[in-house]
């Protein structure tokens, strides 16, 4: 296909479509673009939105998320993953604050951002202030390599580098921001990775997948994700109606969460009752603890690993010398303590 006739059948479907069913759409506030492109890497369209409208109404400004306790922020992010995302808004929030106080309006100085990478980076730029930058994410490489049969692996550098070249070529210079939302919602609506809907396809008379048939082959990875699996054996330890909680200070997953005492195993554990209280006897010399449930086996599958386990909640009597060290809290009050999705999910399920 050509790149002109690509790149105005692109934009009249666009036009014609007029998608604002999103809060982000049209949105011209650097710092609101920002925020929904942190919130949606890694993260479903579905599930984004509304954790991107509670934290507008909760943090309205660049300003109101930098003055925010960590806590707060945390919790605001609870369930949404890659906590890491979460630590970077909350650094460069803080940067900009402490500056002139003005998200900055160039490619290079959005770039230098902590966690903006080159996507990030020209979203913004051309949703924000209309400059020339093409975005390449997970929605342009599809529709690049579909409608023009590019079998290069997206995930190599020669993938790379051949992608973003050529979603610079297509970008249409005059409405950047419209265009690359344009391409954008076109892979997450139409050309969809399972189940594309190419009877609704304004591209496909000219897509070469479509014409050979490649369509559920492409885009092509050349990396397999191979997944480990721990085990997470949590015990939720109550005492004078108090849970024992501590944080995770760890470079691991889950930094600067919430968790319960956790016991890791390099394999799965058959947990009963005589089996918890002899190892409660072994860790801490308590033998007077009581057994008050085992869940059943609990499972959450992360990018590269999966976590499995079970809770274990156990009513103590006394602390024993050298147990072990965290905080206790008001058992009524621990929802408001921003924990992993393995956990929360427990918790919220009771």
């Amino acid at each position: 296909m050509r790149h002109d006739r690509f790149t105005a059948l692109l934009m009249a479907w666009h036009h014609s479509a007029n998608r604002r069913d999103m809060p982000w759409k049209g949105e011209k506030d650097p710092y609101r673009i920002w925020l929904s492109e942190v919130i949606l890497q890694q993260t479903r369209v579905e599930q984004g939105r509304g954790y991107y409208e509670a934290f507008v109404r909760a943090y309205p400004t660049i300003h109101h998320l930098a003055a925010a306790p960590d806590e707060d922020v945390f919790k605001h992010w609870e369930g949404l993953g890659y906590y890491t995302r979460c630590r970077n808004l909350l650094v460069t929030a803080r940067e900009i604050a402490a500056g002139d106080g003005v998200f900055p309006s160039s490619y290079p100085d959005i770039l230098r951002l902590k966690g903006v990478g080159p996507y990030t980076a020209a979203a913004i730029a051309s949703f924000a202030f209309g400059l020339p930058h093409a975005v390449v994410d997970g929605n342009v490489f599809r529709v690049l390599a579909r409608v023009f049969g590019i079998h290069t692996p997206i995930d190599s550098a020669a993938g790379k580098q051949e992608f973003t070249a050529l979603a610079g070529r297509l970008l249409n210079t005059d409405d950047s921001g419209a265009y690359n939302q344009a391409i954008m919602d076109f892979g997450a609506t139409i050309c969809k990775p399972l189940a594309p809907r190419c009877a609704d396809c304004p591209l496909r008379r000219t897509c070469t997948a479509y014409r050979q048939g490649s369509v559920n082959i492409l885009p092509v990875k050349e990396k397999i994700l191979r997944r480990s699996t721990r085990w997470f054996y949590y015990f939720i330890f109550r005492y004078k109606g108090q849970l024992l909680v501590r944080k995770r200070t760890e470079k691991d997953i889950w930094q600067d969460l919430h968790e319960f005492y956790l016991f890791e195993s390099p394999a799965s554990t058959r947990w009963n009752d005589a089996a918890i209280s002899e190892w409660l006897r072994e860790q801490f010399g308590i033998r007077d603890a009581v057994v008050e449930s085992i869940s059943p086996l609990q499972s959450q599958t992360l990018t590269h690993r999966e976590i499995r386990g079970q809770f274990i909640t156990v009513s103590l009597k006394k602390l024993p010398p050298g147990f072990p060290r965290g905080t206790w809290h008001p058992e009524k009050r621990i929802r408001e303590l921003a924990f992993p999705r393995y956990i929360s999910q427990y918790l919220d399920g009771l």
